[in-house]
């Protein structure tokens, strides 16, 4: 596992629970951005923050002196470095630790928990912002820092993004399982039907195949709708020890188990030819082991959508289904709010927000309270959220606290 984060352990679970949820406005705040006509000159990181953070203290019944721990994970297109206490400040936090983390949802909880469980902090908050698209962040293309390392040594070939790496990868899957390019319609389809019962969603408008079919390749053969969204997001989430959290306004949602593998040796075959399936593999196990649980236990999947593609590998590596079938069950309803495995409810980063994976954790936290309205799963207690990079996986398991 990466080192990224603490290791799973059956010591750390249910040590911690989420018992506070706040996000910005995105549907609003898209439709604001697409009309700005320049880089905003206030501090919108803070502001969209800020709204978060006021959201998820009123959402746990708490205050702003009862945050004493914070992290950051503020999305910066430039060199410009987050200043913590100065971030704190800003929002009218006074936390005895206050750090910097990274902004994907890429071990911020796990490290959080370690936090509460050492006693270093009573009230944990974990506070992201990315204005992305006001920001004019590009992903891929010529862009000084367009991409992760994962993909700059194949820059000069002009694989110049993470899109390049989705449409390969798509092309070897349709191939190799005897599927069409419209096949993969399906999965943009279901995720705006999600959106459309979604408040906060950018993208609500329902979509048919004939919508899919026309929207523009990205990189053959993924087109325009296959791909995430870029949006301006903030998301923030309060944890506390488990023993502390039940007399709070929610029920708290667990934190029950996580795990990490990385891609070794020829990163490029492990994610196109292989599509991370060892690496799924290898972290689902260590998350279910700290979790004490069945992958069949797991009622609810919430995967990082960065691409149509990456997602239905997810739902492949970690076991749910067979490999190559995901698509076929996908038409007859299996992963609908209503089928054997909902996915991505409130409507993913295709059709919710491209929220760098902390949009999933908070529509999982909200299926667990069994508060998502319309797109509520039945009788749910056991959510897996999946944070998957080009060349590793690191799922997340939570669970209802009064289940």
């Amino acid at each position: 596992m990466s080192e990224l984060f603490p290791r799973a352990h059956t010591d750390l679970r249910n040590a911690a629970a989420i018992v506070g949820v706040g996000n910005s406005d995105y549907g609003y705040d898209y439709e604001t951005s697409r009309i700005r006509s320049e880089r905003p000159c206030h501090d919108l990181t803070a502001r969209l923050a800020n709204t978060a953070l006021e959201r998820a203290l009123h959402d746990a019944g708490l205050a702003r002196r009862d945050i004493d721990g914070v992290g950051f994970c503020y999305f910066l297109n430039d060199a410009n470095l987050v200043d913590a206490v100065q971030a704190a400040d800003a929002l009218g936090l006074r936390p005895c630790v206050s750090k910097v983390m990274t902004p994907i949802m890429l071990g911020v909880v796990p490290e959080a928990v370690c936090e509460l469980v050492n006693h270093n902090v009573d009230t944990f908050a974990l506070i992201y912002s990315a204005p992305m698209r006001s920001i004019r962040q590009v992903f891929g293309g010529d862009s000084q820092g367009a991409g992760p390392m994962s993909y700059w040594y194949y820059h000069p070939w002009g694989w110049s993004s993470q899109a390049a790496h989705w449409a390969l990868t798509a092309q070897h899957y349709l191939a190799k399982y005897g599927l069409r390019e419209e096949d993969l319609g399906i999965v943009a389809m279901s995720l705006r039907v999600n959106a459309g019962h979604n408040e906060y969603a950018v993208m609500r408008t329902p979509l048919t195949m004939d919508d899919y079919i026309a929207s523009r390749y990205v990189v053959q053969p993924l087109r325009l709708l296959d791909i995430c969204l870029v949006t301006d997001v903030a998301v923030c989430l309060i944890l506390r020890r488990c023993g502390e959290s039940g007399d709070l306004a929610q029920i708290p949602v667990q934190v029950t188990g996580w795990g990490g593998a990385e891609a070794q040796g020829d990163r490029l075959r492990a994610l196109v030819v292989d599509g991370l399936q060892s690496e799924y593999k290898e972290a689902s196990r260590q998350a279910l082991a700290m979790a004490g649980m069945q992958l069949s236990n797991i009622g609810h999947f919430e995967g990082y959508d960065a691409s149509s593609i990456h997602l239905l590998n997810q739902i492949e590596g970690y076991g749910f289904v067979p490999r190559g079938d995901a698509l076929g069950l996908w038409r007859d309803g299996y992963m609908t709010s209503r089928g054997v495995l909902p996915v991505n409810t409130g409507g993913g980063m295709l059709s919710e927000v491209y929220g760098q994976g902390w949009n999933l954790v908070v529509e999982a936290v909200r299926q667990l309270r069994h508060s998502a309205g319309p797109r509520q799963v039945r009788d749910l207690t056991a959510s897996m959220v999946s944070l998957s990079t080009t060349d590793g996986a690191y799922p997340l398991i939570l669970t209802r606290g009064d289940a």
